[in-house]
């Protein structure tokens, strides 16, 4: 369940053992319990003490393993995933409030997170007109 909530949504009810959870997302458990330790999620324990997670948990799970394939450092990884939810969680709030987000403002996670490299930009070059004779 998210902070604040009053009752689980379907997507916080930590259901996936630790081995589903991982197969689910493509990690392995020691991954799973790397997020588990830094903070980023909290497993949901069960009655004999075993981890469990919710879908939300390996949604943001699997974000942190997309961005550290795409060269992300972990402790920033978990900073841009961590961002977004909150975003995300903000965003939902106001809808629930009776606000309206315009275009551009939802808080889907991207898919792509780093510019386009196969379409260099290449920043202008400095003026090379300037004549001899100024200061």
């Amino acid at each position: 369940m998210r902070k604040g909530s009053m009752s689980a949504e379907p997507n916080d009810v930590p259901a996936f053992t630790m081995g589903r959870a991982a197969a689910l997302i493509g990690v392995t458990a020691a991954f799973l319990r790397s997020l588990d330790e830094i903070g980023l999620i909290e497993a949901g324990r069960s009655s004999g003490g075993h981890r469990r997670y919710s879908r939300h948990q390996l949604d943001l799970a699997a974000r942190v393993r997309q961005l550290l394939d795409e060269g992300f450092p972990l402790a920033a990884a978990c900073r841009v995933v961590t961002l977004e939810d909150r975003l995300a969680a903000a965003h939902q709030r106001i809808v629930e409030l009776g606000g309206t987000l315009g275009p551009g403002e939802d808080a889907t996670i991207p898919t792509q997170t780093r510019r386009d490299l196969s379409k260099p930009r290449y920043y202008p070059s400095p003026r090379t007109d300037r004549s001899a004779s100024a200061p």
